[in-house]
């Protein structure tokens, strides 16, 4: 039997979601898409649909420590890419286990609240963040609601940040790249910012789609770290992760009675969408 090459792995860390739209579910379905083989440690477990979060439960941080050490200690891992880690315990392992590997590049989507305003994360967390984890990854992705939560202090309490406040702060933090994502802004086109050490280094506007979706950033994130570990340099990472978040959202379908979900496999349906429409 010949062996294969092995693809690219990614260790995602991240809440289950079992509803499949967001979370470790919408990483694995992302970086399978990719070409990546996904490995996959949970912090936390959820209940949930696509109308939203009904309760969640943090793992023990010993657990998630030690899923992601026997994986490491096993597999040669190319890019790490982390979502919701619900406590400072968990903060904490997983900033010492990314010190230990310096050279593989860190994703880190700051999943703070669900999409339908659910809080996951409060003030110690993210101050843990701020010192632990931020001044250590590659790049953070965090939307414009999370970008301005993560910038404050208590002197902005009657001040609305402007992104640019926020990206200068957080870079301040010690993160070489920002990308803030406009979603949530008031603005005809969704308008995403890619920051770094000297400024601005790119700006992508993107049509605004009507609906709601679940699992976007979760989606886009995992889609830079697949992207980051075939092997391209972050500013095209970055873009070509937009590229196909855009495509998955344009393809996205509705299962349940809440919020669409990204198709991440949108180009496996595509031949086979053709033909039935040639046939029809």
């Amino acid at each position: 039997m010949t062996t294969q090459p092995t693809p690219p792995v990614v260790l995602t860390l991240a809440g289950s979601d079992p509803s499949g739209g967001a979370g470790i579910q919408a990483d694995i379905l992302t970086l399978a898409s990719l070409g990546c083989h996904p490995l996959s440690v949970i912090t936390a477990i959820t209940v949930q649909d696509t109308v939203g979060i009904n309760d969640f439960m943090v793992l023990d941080a010993d657990w998630v420590n030690d899923q992601a050490r026997f994986l490491m200690e096993d597999i040669p891992v190319t890019a790490f890419k982390i979502g919701m880690l619900g406590s400072v315990e968990n903060v904490a392992v997983v900033a010492q286990l990314i010190a230990d590997y310096p050279d593989i590049p860190v994703v880190l989507d700051p999943v703070l609240a669900s999409g339908g305003g659910h809080e996951l994360a409060d003030e110690d967390l993210i101050a843990a963040m701020r010192d632990m984890l931020i001044p250590q990854v590659s790049i953070l992705t965090p939307n414009s609601i999370e970008a301005r939560r993560i910038a404050s202090n208590d002197a902005d309490e009657d001040e609305d940040l402007t992104l640019e406040q926020c990206a200068q702060r957080i870079l301040a933090l010690g993160c070489p790249h920002l990308l803030i994502t406009g979603t949530h802004e008031n603005t005809k086109e969704v308008v995403n910012q890619l920051y770094g050490p000297g400024g601005l280094v790119r700006s992508d506007a993107w049509e605004r789609l009507p609906g709601s979706y679940h699992g976007s950033g979760c989606t886009l994130a995992s889609a830079i770290a697949g992207m980051l570990a075939t092997g391209l340099l972050l500013p095209e990472a970055v873009r070509e992760a937009q590229e196909y978040t855009y495509q998955s959202l344009i393809n996205g379908f509705r299962p349940g009675m809440g919020q669409f979900l990204p198709d991440r496999m949108f180009w496996a349906r595509g031949d086979e969408d053709e033909d039935d429409a040639a046939q029809a």
